[in-house]
């Protein structure tokens, strides 16, 4: 046999690509070509793989008097890093008769090898998890240590592979390596700070809740110290522990940019970006696109502390993906399209000292400078804002007190995401919060009392509210409604929801 073809995957974005790796045979001087594409990592495979061979005790490349292409197919694809070299070396084995034929159309190779034969973990398993099951692969075999991670996706076999001798002595029938069982999903409900740990602001711990229960975007402003950064980082302590399917998605993401280690996300991600980050860092992108924090914080929050403090363009480019949940870097060959639905959390102060409106430390800062501060923060980004909180300086009593257990708070979450799940599966849609819903989907799912409409009307026919910011709080009143557990938005839950949105200045 001189030819052979074996499976492989391309990691595009974050969605996998299937990849033919064929292997021929051909009369010629001594030498091993790799084409369709490849990157400079995958340009050295070849060095990799034959030293691996050699050291699994097999004749490698670099002994036969003969000419070896490698060929990646679709070879108008790019094919990038070093996850081809289990598939190499093992179309190269076949094609030299080196190891007994087998049926390679139900089985796909990922990983990259030591000189020494043992495998290596890649990035993006979870995404070629996904893929092999959905083209019909039956076994996906990759390194160990990425085992637990391709096990979490039903309908495929995946296979744990230690290095290459382990594997050809499976193909062969000598011993065979046990698949590795379907993981476990257990979420698990971690997080720095519970919000029961902060003194006071019951105004700001209601925002929060609500925010919580809808996945609603929201800013806090107050002077230094009032607890504007612990009150974002307690938001974790009343999220809903993930479920499967937005674990799936959120550590595909994760995988893709390899900071998943082998395992899974098994809590909401907060991601907490410093000010000085780029938009590249922020929204993704590169040479290679890679995910940005917005998709790192996909199904969790995005922390942006000390808001005014971002440059201009990246706060801007924040505007698309918060409305569409999903962000498209496009370049000269193609676009990538990458999830991002997460919380928008912010956190700023009133002035450049911090000390507008405080009723304790007056501001020195001037009109002009309190302005151009201000107006860091576009129009439209605080459009798409619905929860809009001022955190005032706490009091000696406040900070003095007991604080109520946060259980409760967490129940009312809790019992609001229920309401929502079972609102969209009697509608037959594809959503975990209100937050996620179009204009369309609101006008059909949400029901409002004449009380409610009335204010409604009041406030859209005062130029208060342009269309946008109807429809968000049309979701915000709803989310309040789950809290109280009522099925109807009557006036009282658009009129918290519009005081929410309203921020005092």
């Amino acid at each position: 046999m001189n030819l052979s073809k074996v499976y492989s995957a391309e990691l595009v974005g974050i969605e996998a690509r299937l990849i033919e790796v064929e292997t021929d045979l051909g009369v010629g001087l001594r030498e091993l070509n790799i084409v369709g594409l490849a990157d400079k990592a995958l340009s050295e495979a070849r060095e990799r793989v034959s030293s691996a061979i050699k050291n699994s005790g097999l004749k490698p490349p670099n002994r036969e008097n003969r000419k070896i292409t490698v060929n990646l197919a679709p070879a108008d694809l790019k094919k990038a890093g070093s996850h081809y070299d289990l598939a190499i070396a093992v179309g190269y084995l076949l094609a030299t008769n080196q190891i007994s034929l087998f049926e390679t159309s139900a089985k796909m190779f990922v990983g990259e090898l030591a000189l020494d034969g043992t495998l290596r973990p890649a990035s993006g398993v979870l995404s070629f998890a996904l893929l092999a099951r959905g083209l019909g692969f039956k076994y996906l075999f990759l390194p160990k240590e990425n085992a637990s991670e391709a096990a979490l996706i039903r309908g495929i076999e995946v296979v744990p592979v230690e290095n290459l001798s382990e594997l050809l002595n499976h193909l062969d029938g000598t011993i065979k390596i046990k698949t590795h069982p379907t993981t476990e999903f257990v979420p698990k409900s971690k997080h720095s700070i519970d919000i029961s740990e902060i003194k006071g602001q019951k105004a700001a711990k209601r925002a929060l809740v609500v925010a919580a229960a809808g996945a609603h975007n929201i800013l806090m402003s107050g002077p230094p110290g009032s607890g504007k950064s612990m009150l974002a980082e307690s938001i974790n302590s009343i999220l809903p522990p993930l479920s499967l399917r937005e674990a799936i998605e959120a550590s595909r993401i994760w995988s893709a940019a390899g900071l998943l280690n082998g395992n899974y996300l098994t809590q909401r991600p907060f991601r907490s970006p410093h000010h000085t980050s780029s938009s590249a860092a922020i929204i993704g992108g590169g040479q290679n696109p890679r995910p940005g924090e917005i998709s790192l914080a996909h199904r969790g929050v995005l922390f942006l502390d000390e808001l005014p403090e971002f440059k201009r363009d990246v706060l801007e480019s924040l505007r698309q993906p918060i409305e569409s949940g999903s962000v498209i870097v496009s370049r000269a060959r193609n676009s990538l399209v990458f999830p991002a639905k997460f919380m928008f959390v912010a956190a700023m102060n009133p002035c450049p000292c911090g000390f507008l409106g405080d009723e304790e430390k007056e501001c020195k800062c001037t009109a002009s400078e309190i302005w151009n501060y201000q107006k860091k923060i576009s129009g439209p980004l605080l459009d798409r804002i619905d929860i809009q909180v001022n955190v005032p300086r706490l009091k000696l009593e406040n900070i003095i007190q007991a604080q109520p257990d946060s259980s409760g708070l967490r129940e009312q979450v809790a019992a609001a995401r229920i309401r929502q799940r079972e609102r969209f599966r009697k509608n037959n849609l594809p959503f975990f919060t209100n937050s996620e819903m179009s204009s369309k989907i609101c006008e059909q799912v949400i029901k409002l009392d004449r009380g409610a409409i009335s204010f409604l009307k009041s406030v859209f026919d005062q130029s208060l509210l342009g269309a946008r910011g109807y429809f968000r709080l049309l979701k915000t009143s709803l989310t309040i409604a789950d809290l109280a557990g009522e099925d109807i938005v009557r006036e009282e839950h658009a009129a918290e929801a519009f005081h929410l949105r309203i921020r005092e200045s």
